[in-house]
């Protein structure tokens, strides 16, 4: 990953020096009313030769907090390298953003697209100019993710079980798990995995929501990595995390057994031992009340915080293997 020579970045019709602060446009089409969306991509690049490290987020216009973390990188400065080129992309989505949606006004949803098309909806046509135009430049990607609707996330990493060369980038990011999981197909980063882009998938946090512990684990797991890439500069401190993540080979779903109103007891990264209660759910007339238990053992790295749910619906992602 290191490189000698520090040569200068084209990138989206632009040229950035080295030791060159630039903020570029990736423009992809107008709004309905003719107006221009400029998408600002924030370079920093150090005269001193190292990788490109590149932080997206907002590939899902609801998913906020991703959006937050990388915010926080670039306003506190986390992002001027010591060595090499740091590039932020905080909202890949704009028009989601722009609308408070997770897909596209085509109604598509961007990580399912990839590697996209110069020519067709204008989801794929994002995916394509990503893919083609910032992508190649880029030595490791960090995406940042939450969970959809009202499923919370503990903070987490995922990749692919087969990529064992990211399990020493991921301790050193230091999130509370390390979630193996497939790559779903057409998704950014099963297409930067064919493209043999190393990728980090963080997961954290709910759409619509910013949670104080999932940013600080978003910017001190950035900040970590950095430092462990020889790219954090002195003056920023990076803190060690509380403990060492744990690796989870195999997770399941606990899915509502009735309809009701529910209301999880069970903290968030917390450990389970079967048959512990997880929560209940209720009628509205104080008739019902059912006790959600665990089926098995392990951590809780996803709980439903909807206070309503149908039968069938999931309530909690718990750990069932933990690699040792």
């Amino acid at each position: 990953m290191p490189k000698t020579k520090v040569e200068i970045l084209h990138i989206l019709g632009e040229q950035v020096l080295p030791g060159e602060s630039k903020e570029v446009n990736f423009d992809v089409a107008n709004l309905h009313t003719s107006t221009p969306v400029n998408v600002p991509v924030i370079i920093e690049r150090s005269k001193k030769p190292g990788p490109t490290v590149l932080f997206t987020a907002g590939i899902h216009g609801d998913e906020v907090n991703g959006v937050e973390i990388v915010r926080q990188l670039i306003a506190k400065g986390i992002n001027r390298p010591k060595t090499g080129t740091i590039i932020c992309m905080p909202v890949i989505n704009v028009f989601g953003f722009i609308n408070l949606k997770r897909e596209f006004p085509d109604g598509r949803d961007l990580n399912r697209v990839f590697p996209g098309s110069p020519s067709g909806s204008l989801a794929a046509r994002v995916a394509y100019k990503l893919i083609h135009e910032v992508i190649p430049h880029a030595d490791l990607i960090i995406d940042f993710h939450t969970g959809g609707s009202d499923r919370f996330n503990a903070p987490q990493l995922r990749y692919t079980k087969d990529h064992t060369d990211l399990n020493a980038l991921a301790k050193a990011f230091g999130p509370p798990f390390v979630l193996y999981s497939k790559n779903l197909s057409k998704s950014f980063r099963t297409t930067c995995s064919k493209l043999g882009k190393p990728l980090l998938l963080f997961e954290g946090g709910k759409s619509f929501h910013i949670d104080d512990i999932v940013t600080n684990s978003g910017v001190n797991g950035s900040k970590r990595i950095l430092k462990h890439l020889g790219m954090l500069k002195t003056v920023f401190k990076s803190t060690k995390p509380k403990r060492e993540c744990i690796f989870i080979n195999e997770s399941k779903w606990l899915r509502a057994k009735y309809s009701g109103m529910f209301k999880a007891v069970a903290p968030i990264g917390s450990h389970v031992e079967k048959d512990d209660i997880l929560g209940n759910i209720t009628d509205p007339y104080g008739k019902f009340n059912y006790f959600v238990r665990a089926r098995h053992a392990g951590y809780i790295i996803n709980i439903n915080e909807s206070p309503i749910v149908y039968q069938g619906d999931a309530l909690f992602h718990i750990s069932v293997e933990i690699k040792t």
